[in-house]
């Protein structure tokens, strides 16, 4: 588990927004008022033009990160709520096509899509918050390969659908694999690295202007540390899209007809 989901499953989200903004807002006036005590405003003053030129050229490298970072993060959370939403689809499929299987193979095949679709909602999924995978899932789709692979269609029919069953069955078993990648892929060490230090770093360039009026300039930089850090906590809150309260539920599997 990394540490990322740990607080995501251990610590409130209010509790790590808080964090969050206030951690930034403390930085943000905490430095402002340091630097200036030590430093009169009117000698930060005089280099307001050519703080305003390289502050502008740094929000904008950082803006551009961040609306990528955020991009990505979110595209992600999509694909995997349709890979979890195929899965379901295949397990839906393979449920309905078994209807013309002779009786016992069908009982047996829908006993056994019905524990896939149980131990996937109240088992797996729990797994997946911490980053894992559920080993009585492994064994639900083992048994159903060997009840796929012992079977033998007699009929025409029969053999169409057979063979439409295990074209599912790989897909099912595909789409799974994605979602359990997706559980324990997040944003990369380094990624992050960049974005906290580009965040302290633009919040810390509001220090370097001289304005006249203290609480205005104090003001913005709060307003300003509050956008960064929003922004990086969103992008902390979705980065694992099985882990936290914003995150993907199982409700497509528990809607399933299975009866």
């Amino acid at each position: 588990m990394s540490l990322e989901q740990f607080l995501l499953l251990k610590v409130p989200m209010l509790i790590l927004g808080i964090v969050f903004v206030g951690g930034a807002v403390v930085i943000a006036v905490g430095g402002l008022l340091i630097v200036r005590r030590l430093i009169p405003h009117h000698r930060l003053k005089v280099h307001n033009d050519v703080a305003a030129a390289i502050f502008g050229t740094v929000g904008v490298i950082y803006a551009v990160l961040l609306a990528f970072v955020v991009i990505v993060v979110w595209q992600g959370l999509d694909r995997s709520k349709m890979n979890v939403e195929r899965e379901a689809s295949c397990l839906n499929d393979l449920y309905r096509d078994s209807v013309s299987f002779s009786p016992d193979f069908k009982a047996k095949a829908r006993t056994l899509l019905k524990e896939y679709r149980d131990t996937v909602v109240n088992d797996e999924w729990k797994a997946m918050a911490r980053g894992e995978r559920s080993q009585k899932v492994e064994k639900v789709i083992n048994n159903l390969w060997i009840a796929y692979s012992s079977y033998e269609p007699k009929k025409e029919n029969d053999k169409v659908f057979f063979e439409e069953g295990v074209r599912k069955l790989n897909q099912l078993e595909e789409y799974r694999s994605f979602r359990l990648v997706d559980a324990n892929t997040g944003v990369n060490f380094l990624l992050w690295f960049v974005l906290i230090v580009g965040g302290i770093s633009t919040i810390a360039f509001t220090v370097f202007f001289g304005a006249e009026n203290l609480k205005a300039q104090v003001a913005m930089a709060v307003i300003l540390s509050i956008l960064i850090s929003l922004i990086i906590f969103t992008i902390f809150s979705m980065d694992y899209p099985f882990t936290g309260e914003i995150s993907i539920g199982p409700g497509v599997f528990t809607q399933l007809q299975m009866n």
